[in-house]
């Protein structure tokens, strides 16, 4: 990895996280290729950019407002990027409107001629849901829909799943 390289894909990560903060969905669809996913832990996958928009304009800010989003140590190739990151927002939802969440995780950017052909992200969802107050069934039901997910879409999971058979 050279510095060029990783100095590119952090001022990236800053134009993403800046359309985020500011909820222009057409902002962050552009930094996508025509045909580009986001894959959301929350909310699951999104292609294309009409779809990238559309899910940070009325999913995310359909709960929270005040986003706060870094990427920090960012490193990248030119075709493979990778950082943590810290994320925040204000909730919005019936009854933790004001509640303040945080969380962090790591990101990982698929790159094509500088755009964004996929961005997958890992993050313990929990965290948010216990400081929103949620109650113990809706967590169960939340976490088990992401495990489902998991088993049924990650990439190269067969060879795990095959263990014990």
């Amino acid at each position: 990895m050279t510095d060029r390289t990783t100095t590119e894909f952090a001022a990236l990560t800053r134009r993403f996280t800046d359309a985020v903060e500011a909820g222009d969905g057409a902002a962050l669809a552009a930094l996508f290729t025509e045909d580009g996913t986001y894959y959301d832990y929350i909310f699951g996958p999104f292609s294309g950019r009409a779809a990238i928009a559309e899910m940070l304009e009325k999913h995310f800010f359909a709960g929270g407002r005040d986003f706060r989003w870094e990427m920090l140590d960012p490193v990248g190739d030119g075709t493979l990027g990778y950082a943590y990151y810290l994320f925040s927002f204000t909730s919005t939802l019936p009854g933790a409107e004001g509640t303040r969440v945080a969380v962090d995780g790591m990101a990982q950017f698929r790159l094509r001629d500088g755009a964004i052909v996929e961005y997958r992200e890992v993050v313990n969802g929990g965290i948010p849901m216990v400081q929103l107050g949620h109650a113990p069934e809706r967590m169960a039901k939340v976490l088990g829909r992401w495990s489902d997910r998991l088993l049924r879409d990650s990439p190269g999971l067969a060879r795990h799943k095959a263990i014990g058979r």
